[in-house]
């Protein structure tokens, strides 16, 4: 069951919705901008929860090519004070991701929701995620705009443990595209590609009672337990301007298709080239959140510890076409920031690159804990 509610824990958006409907109604045109605004601030929280299995743990790692040891074998993560296997830094985009289609199919009336694009991605870690839990999430919208005549919205989501344990807060900045605003055909062409059940429309046509808003239940306040890492570097012995050893990764189409299935994004333009040409792309392109969970990968072996990992953030700039018969190369470098003597911690500047042009904004960083 999904519920929802205002920042006041008033009236439900169902209820504000029927409320406005008459007035709506006499307008001469539906502002999608003004209805997103209203709706910033209410939320919903899933009340089923999601079980991270060790094998589903496997499988996005192999996906996202992270081969820390802690993601594969339970012993090597219990030799870093974890009682499972722990998933990798970008795990839970497979779950807010369905989270955050159930918040956009209400607060994005007007807008066609196949044609989202993703720019920021911020992600905050209270404690790692572990095969076993069972998580929920809370996700909401936290801010809209318009700059340069685009829509943005920003969506948080909030993830607690069975424990009722704070694990994770993402923040997600999409660009949205307004109905009418892409081609019928091309529209068409896409949903004749994804797999049936994949796209929003069938999502929202074969919603069941359970799916529809309801009442606001209250919920107890989440446990915030502070959590330290077992970091490989030392603080003393890492410096401010000390560069990461650079890494090189290498995407194949096969990859792209791989991370589809896997992490469930069912946009054509990522494994189709029919369609990417349809919609004037030179080539398809890999995901955003596909270079992202390479990039924590990148930061997870050099720290030694997934969970030593506190934030990480990346703004996407530049996207990566991957040909049929060429990989795409993608070097990752990283270089030491900032360093609080209070928290032993370092800010680490992430850069990655295709064919030398930048892939990820002057803001990918990951704050890290330092033994």
């Amino acid at each position: 069951m999904i519920n929802i509610r205002g920042r006041d824990g008033g009236t439900t958006v169902a209820e504000q919705v029927t409320e406005s409907g008459a007035a709506a109604a006499d307008e001469e045109a539906f502002d999608p901008a003004e209805h997103a605004r209203s709706m910033v601030g209410y939320h919903y929280r899933t009340e089923d929860y999601y079980e991270v299995g060790r094998e589903k743990i496997r499988e996005y790692a192999r996906a996202v090519q992270d081969f820390h040891p802690a993601h594969w074998d339970g012993d090597a993560a219990a030799a870093l004070g974890h009682s499972a296997l722990v998933a990798p830094l970008t795990f839970m985009s497979l779950v807010g991701t369905l989270a955050q289609k159930k918040l956009l199919e209400s607060i994005a009336e007007g807008y066609d929701l196949s044609q989202i694009l993703q720019t920021d991605q911020v992600l905050v870690f209270q404690k790692p995620i572990l095969a076993g839990d069972q998580l929920t999430c809370d996700v909401s919208l936290d801010s809209f705009k318009t700059v340069m005549g685009r829509d943005m919205m920003v969506t948080k989501n909030v993830v607690s443990n069975q424990k009722n344990e704070l694990v994770q807060t993402t923040y997600t900045t999409l660009l949205v595209g307004r109905s009418g605003e892409v081609d019928p055909a091309i529209a068409d062409a896409a949903r004749n590609l994804v797999m049936f059940g994949a796209s929003m429309d069938a999502a929202v046509a074969n919603a069941s009672e359970h799916d529809k808003l309801s009442t606001p239940q209250e919920h107890e306040p989440l446990i915030v337990e502070e959590y330290r890492g077992q970091p490989t570097p030392k603080f003393d012995e890492v410096n401010v301007g000390d560069e990461l050893p650079t890494r090189t990764v290498r995407l194949t189409r096969g990859d792209l298709v791989n991370y589809a299935g896997v992490a469930g994004d069912a946009n054509p333009i990522h494994w189709n080239e029919g369609f990417a040409k349809l919609i004037d792309l030179e080539d398809v392109l890999a995901h955003g959140m596909l270079t992202m969970g390479v990039g924590g990968g990148f930061i997870s072996e050099w720290l030694g510890d997934p969970g030593a990992v506190k934030d990480y953030t990346v703004r996407f700039t530049t996207p990566i076409p991957v040909g049929s018969h060429k990989p795409a190369e993608i070097v990752f470098s990283g270089k030491i920031k900032s360093k609080d003597e209070e928290s032993r911690t370092a800010v680490v500047s992430i850069g990655a690159t295709f064919e030398g042009k930048r892939i990820f904004g002057h803001r990918a960083t990951a704050t890290v804990q330092l033994a």
